[in-house]
């Protein structure tokens, strides 16, 4: 089982998606990668020999930002905004939707399920 950057990649998918199941790899950076080190996009992951896969890991290691470094970064950029007080940082802080989208309908995957209409109490 070949085990890039702390990632067990799956086996039977060929190599060029195989990365892409590495955070901070997606299918033109995997090409690149592949071509760098020299190995054929084609073959499965299982077929890569041992060589192969110090090559793959060695060009990781030189571009890098994959895996926990490149989640600590992004990590870090948010917190900087919110830091500074900026509009956008003030948007993560509330999680609300950063990019201009509209609130008053849709925008469930960032604010949550939506809070019930709270009943009145009957006074008697």
């Amino acid at each position: 089982m070949a085990r890039i950057a702390g990632v067990d990649l799956p086996r039977t998918k060929r190599v060029e998606i195989g990365l892409t199941y590495i955070y901070g790899i997606g299918r033109h950076r995997s090409g690149t990668i592949l071509a760098d080190a020299g190995v054929s996009p084609d073959i499965r992951v299982k077929d890569l020999s041992e060589d192969d896969v110090r090559k793959i890991s060695r060009v990781i290691e030189e571009q890098g930002g994959v895996e926990g470094d490149l989640r600590k970064e992004i990590s870090m950029n948010i917190k900087r905004l919110m830091e500074i007080g900026s509009y956008r940082g003030g948007r993560h802080r509330r999680s609300l939707p950063v990019r201009g989208q509209r609130t008053r309908t849709n925008a469930r995957t960032r604010k949550g399920p939506r809070k019930g209409a709270i009943a009145k109490k009957k006074v008697e």
